[in-house]
Formats: C-alpha cells, structure tokens, sequence
C-alpha cells in the first residue's frame, strides 16, 4: 500500500508539473505594429532621467517599412565580427543592427540568420543607446536620437575600436569610443570636453528598448522578458506582469545599484546593459503602450558629475548582445567582474544541480563530439554514483518478488480483517529483511536527474539543433518522427495539432514506454488487479506525455531504464527470482 501511494505521487506529480503547460500553455502576446504610429525616434533627456521610449515614426497610413529599407536610410558604421554583422546608425548613435552569423532560425540550410537588433521606423524596433541627460533648464544642449554623429572610420570589428563625436557648438563635445570583442561584448567608453568658461552637470546613462511583444513559450520554468541582477538580487520581470500593471500611464520598477546588470532575454538570445560595477547607478524597467503598442525600455542612470570648464568626463559601460551561451557567460563574469552574469540562463532553483549537469554533458561533448552520446555516458556516471543505493533497492525488490506467493496466500487468508493483514504483512517483511518501499528509491534517485536535465535540455542554446544519430537533428526538440509521418519514411513533418500534438509520437517515446514496460515487469507486481491495470497504464501515459518532450531528455529516460533493467535482472538472477513469471528458485549467491 505504501508503495503504491508512493509511486502514485510521484506520477501525479511529474504529470501535474509537465502536463499542464503542454495541455494548458500560456498564450504568447503578439501585437501588430501600428503603422499610422505618430511618435518620435527619441527626447531630449531631463536630469536624472533617461529618455522616454522612443515611438515608431508615422507613415502616413503606408505599410511599415522594411528592416533593410529602414537601414539603408540612416548614415550606417558597419559591424564585423566572427559572430556579428551589422551596422551601428550614425543619427541617434543606435546600436540598432545586430545579426548573428553562427545561428539560423531553422536546420534548413536556406534558413536565415538570427537577428536581434532592428532599428526604430521598422516593424519591431530592438536597440540600444547610450547618452547623456542634463540639469533641467540648464539649456545645455545634449545629444539625442536625432543627432547625427560623426566617425573616425570603420568597420567595427575586434581590435579596431571606432570613436563617434559630436559638438553641441556651445563649448562641449561628446564621445562614444566604441569596441568589440570576438564574441559578443561591446565596450562603449563615454566622454565629455568642456572647452566652455562654466562648468556643467551630467550624467551618462544606457537603455535597451523594445517595441513589439516577442513570440515567448510562456512555459514557466523559463524567464523570458525583463532581467537583471541589481542590488545583489536577480530581477525578472513578466511582460504580463507589466502589461497587468498598466493604467493608462507608463509603468516605472526602478531599483538603485552598485554593479549588476539590467536588459531583456528571449530563450536564447539577452540585449544586456553592464555598468561600472563600481558605481552606483538608477536602473528601471519601463513600460509603456501609446497607440496600443506594447513598448519596454530597460536602462540606467549614473549619478550626475561636474564637468568644468577645460575639464573632462569619461564613464566606460558595457553592452552584451548575443547567444547565451553559459561558458562565455561564465568568463565574462570572472574576467570582467560582471556580477551574477551567468544567471541570465535561467538555471532555476535547482542551480546547484543543474549547472553542474550541464557542463558534465558540455565536457564530455567535447570528448566525443557529440551530445546525445554525451548524455548517454552522463546516464552511466550517474548509475555508478548511485551504484550502493539502487544495488541495495534493488536486492530488496527481489526480495519482495520471490515473497509475492506468501503475500497473495496472507491477502485470502485475511481478506475481511484489515489490520490483521497489515500486522502479518509487516511481520512477514520483517522476519525476510524486505522494504516495501525499496522500489520507489531508483524512482526518486532519478527525478531530481531527470528535472536538472529537463532543464539543461531546454533553456541551454547549446542544445539548440544539437544532432545525435539518425533522425535526430536536433536534441532540444521533439521527436520529429510520428504515426502521422510512417515514423520519418514519408517526406513531411510532424503535422501541428494543437492539443491533439500528443498523438505525434516518435520513434524514441515508443522506446521509452517499451523499456518502462520492460522494467515494470522485473518489479513486484501489484496483488489487487485494478491496482495491476493502474500500473500497466502507467508507461502508455508516460509514453504520450514525453512524446512533445525535447528527444535528449527522452533518450536520457530509455538509456536510463535500459540500464536499471540490466542491473536490476543480474540481481534477481544471483538472488533466484526469475525474470518472468515462474516460481521463484533458491538464490545461487549473496
């Protein structure tokens, strides 16, 4: 009974935390870009404030353009880096043209690079700038989005920083010296001379904006949207969240710091703004909805400074725009002191267990150059860590199965006195040293595996189309084969079928409910029938449900039980309980 109600929490609990967001997924929002959207491309910044999210320009009720349209209107400084293409626009300083040159959008070999940064006038704009905001009425005129900076030369690339300028004509010039890395970083080093007779307040600032709510999963182990590690704690802000706050007035989450980070995630994807980590700054999370059109902003603001006359200022922040990628994540975080930087992966609780887990499949990937062989050698080091305890679990199952003809004479006997039953039974397991328990330990040892990799699986872009063997080309995904497609041999995918999707399943779920069954047989079996049928259903449920789930974390599961069921059958064989049915024989060894 105990065990039985083990086991059946258990289930339960895997099938509520998974099933419900496959049956019940939370409803992506996906706003239209309002071409008629009047607006401008920004404003001028106001002491201790940073710029109002810019607009999307009005066209006069004419389609949006273009995002290749918009780009070749604006004066452009080209990016060139292993990783990047793009350009920077010249009017307004944006960092508005990021495409990533190691990624594509699909496995098909015409699919297109992914882009992250668009300009503002295009369907979505995505970019991020860095400025300065002055002492109100003061009348120094300051750099805006609509300033048309002049550059030394170009391209950008790693090594070759480029240096942006612009003189506002009343004694003060601006600065943005631009670098980037072979990755994904850029450094922007901002500087003010004052050549005037009076010395003037500013204060640098840095903002990410985004117009338009991307496409998420809405799946709620993964954080898309808002992020930030500020005041020594992560910040992650639900573009629902903010949307429900909304009331017709912008939305400000702001929160004073000293180093951290602040900026928006997708999946894989992170536009982050990196401050001085030695100086404390305003940050905020802005969101705003003119013309129905949902708007976020994330930025931060340095404490204003005097610049005197003849004197300088110069601030240097940074602006990470690229693929997650935790190793990378990782040594910008030790080498550059960006604190908490790799919790822009969204790890969860579980941090502790999950990293760990990652980077053994990341090492072993780059023994064996392949990551779906990775997890299987990951499957193998986790049975020998746990050898003792599943030995010993698995010794007493055995024992459970060869007192199964005790057990059923001890039910007929006292069928209509309960607790008699129970003492007996008890006392049975006592005097053979045997667990009722024992079989749900191989169970419980694995969950915590199994949801660590689930995770590993699903927010690490190292996975993302990540080949194994044969069919599988891409281990975050499902299956791609299924009924539906003669399991691959008929040339079309796995048809999209909403709630219905669970009927597509693949070659590797049909594996794993084949070797769930196989290893429910070496177990004991239940005595009461409906309890026998219960657990006969058990690997057809798991069958359907792990269908829609990623094919490494499924491969994962089969290796798992084809494992414990050679381990498991050694066991019973040495003890004398046969691997059917059968009476159970005397044990050849210890």
């Amino acid at each position: 009974m105990e065990q039985r109600n083990l086991l059946l929490a258990i289930v339960l609990s895997v099938v509520i935390l998974f099933g419900f967001n496959y049956l019940f997924p939370q409803q992506p929002l996906t706003p239209q870009p309002d071409p008629a959207t009047s607006g401008e491309t920004g404003a001028p910044a106001t002491a201790g404030s940073v710029p109002s999210i810019p607009g999307v320009p009005s066209t006069g009720g004419a389609a949006v353009p273009s995002r290749d349209e918009v780009i070749g209107i604006s004066p452009r400084l080209s990016i060139d880096t292993p990783r990047l293409t793009g350009s920077v626009a010249l009017r307004g300083a944006l960092i508005d043209d990021l495409i990533l040159t190691q990624f594509k959008e699909t496995l098909e070999e015409d699919s297109p690079n992914i882009t992250l940064l668009s300009p503002t006038g295009s369907a979505n704009p995505y970019f991020s700038r860095f400025g300065w905001a002055a002492n109100p009425g003061s009348g120094v005129a300051v750099p805006d989005a609509e300033t048309l900076w002049q550059t030394d030369g170009g391209p950008l690339a790693p090594g070759d920083p480029v240096t942006l300028s612009w003189d506002n004509g009343a004694g003060l010039v601006f600065e943005q010296v631009i670098s980037v890395d072979d990755e994904y970083l850029f450094t922007i080093t901002q500087r003010v001379t004052n050549s005037g007779t009076d010395a003037v307040e500013l204060a640098p600032f840095g903002l990410v904006s985004r117009t338009g709510t991307p496409d998420i999963l809405g799946f709620y182990i993964l954080h898309e949207g808002p992020i930030g590690f500020l005041d020594e704690q992560l910040r992650e802000i639900d573009y629902d969240d903010l949307k429900d706050d909304f009331q017709g007035q912008e939305v400000v989450i702001d929160h004073p710091t000293t180093g951290g980070w602040i900026g928006i995630t997708d999946k894989y994807w992170l536009a982050a703004l990196v401050p001085d980590q030695n100086q404390a700054v305003k940050t905020r999370f802005v969101y705003t909805q003119p013309s129905n059109q949902d708007r976020y902003q994330a930025d931060f603001l340095y404490s204003a400074a005097s610049v005197p006359a003849g004197g300088s200022l110069e601030t240097t922040s940074r602006l990470f725009a690229g693929a997650k990628e935790v190793v990378k994540l990782d040594a910008y975080r030790d080498e550059l002191g960006i604190v908490s930087f790799d919790l822009a992966v969204d790890f969860g609780w579980f941090y502790f267990l999950t990293k760990p887990l990652f980077y053994a499949i990341h090492w072993l990937n780059a023994q064996v150059g392949n990551f779906g062989v990775a997890i299987l050698l990951l499957t193998i080091a986790v049975k020998l860590v746990f050898f003792p305890l599943a030995n010993k679990s698995y010794k007493s199952m055995a024992k459970m199965r060869k007192l199964q003809p005790e057990m059923m004479d001890l039910r007929e006997r006292f069928s209509e006195d309960k607790q008699r039953l129970n003492q007996e039974m008890m006392a049975l397991y006592k005097r053979e040293g045997a667990n009722p328990l024992s079989g749900c330990l191989p169970i419980l040892i694995q969950i915590p595996v199994f949801f660590a990799l689930y995770k590993v699986m699903y927010v690490t872009i190292e996975m993302r189309h990540a080949p194994f063997f044969g069919w599988i080309h891409d281990l975050s995904a499902a299956d791609p084969t299924t009924i539906l497609n003669g399991f691959g041999l008929l040339p079309w995918g796995a048809p999209d079928l909403g709630l219905l999707n669970l009927l597509n399943i693949g070659v590797w779920p049909l594996l794993m409910g084949i070797s769930m069954f196989l290893q429910q047989k070496l177990n004991p079996q239940p005595p009461d029938p409906v309890q026998a049928k219960i657990f006969l259903m058990m690997p057809i449920m798991f069958t359907f449900l792990l269908a829609t789930f990623p094919a490494g974390l499924v491969i994962y599961w089969t290796w798992n039980n084809i494992l414990s069921m050679a381990q498991q059958a050694i066991i019973m064989k040495r003890a004398g309980v046969p691997l059917g049915s059968g009476t159970p024989k005397q044990p050849t060894s210890t």
